[in-house]
């Protein structure tokens, strides 16, 4: 028997298959949505299905947009021989905020996992290979996250990639600034002299 009323139970159960949301946040954030005004609730419902239906992928890089091509791909501001390759279009969010990166992106949707049954033609390697095709990206950055998928799926790439006869790099991995050598783990610390440079 369902401590909450029917509609409730739904909504917590709804909110719970949200990733990072536990049935205890899922409690909160319902009570929260419940407990607030009528156009609160309908502002958030109209937010959700309106993103649901105008957000598409970039037919360029994958990303998610509104306008096919987004708004990267089309400028003309952009480094065009440079293509920044990430599992996710949250990474793409990640990278522009440091505003430091001029190229372009191009995003997997994923990360190579053959424990999860994963394998490269589940992710947007294929899309990666058709932007290649001419000669004008000069590099391509492998900016996959750390851990032990984004790590085969950068070196799946680079063995992909170099016969192409374009640059191939890897985002530098290391200790975080403002970190104690203490408290970080041991593979970041090996990476972090892997990767170290002259001052």
């Amino acid at each position: 028997m369902s401590l909450y009323a029917k509609p409730m139970a739904r909504l917590v159960e709804e909110l719970a298959k949200l990733p990072g949301i536990g049935p205890k946040t899922a409690q909160r954030l319902a009570f929260h949505i419940i407990s607030g005004s009528m156009g609160s609730a309908r502002n958030l419902a109209n937010a959700i299905v309106g993103a649901k239906e105008k957000i598409i992928y970039c037919s360029i890089c994958s990303n998610l947009t509104e306008e096919d091509p987004c708004l990267l791909c089309s400028s003309g501001t952009r480094d065009q021989g440079m293509i920044c390759v990430v599992e996710e279009p949250k990474d793409v969010i990640a990278l522009e905020r440091t505003r430091e990166f001029k190229g372009l992106y191009h995003v997997l949707h994923g990360a190579i996992s053959p424990l999860d049954g994963i394998g490269p033609g589940d992710i947007r390697v294929k899309e990666l290979l058709e932007r290649l095709r001419d000669d004008t990206v000069q590099e391509v950055i492998l900016a996959t996250d750390p851990n032990v998928e984004g790590e085969a799926t950068a070196m799946y790439l680079a063995r992909l990639l170099k016969p192409l006869g374009v640059k191939v790099t890897r985002m530098a991995h290391g200790m975080p600034v403002g970190g104690d050598l203490e408290y970080v783990d041991e593979v970041t610390l090996a990476k972090a002299l892997e990767g170290r440079r002259e001052m």
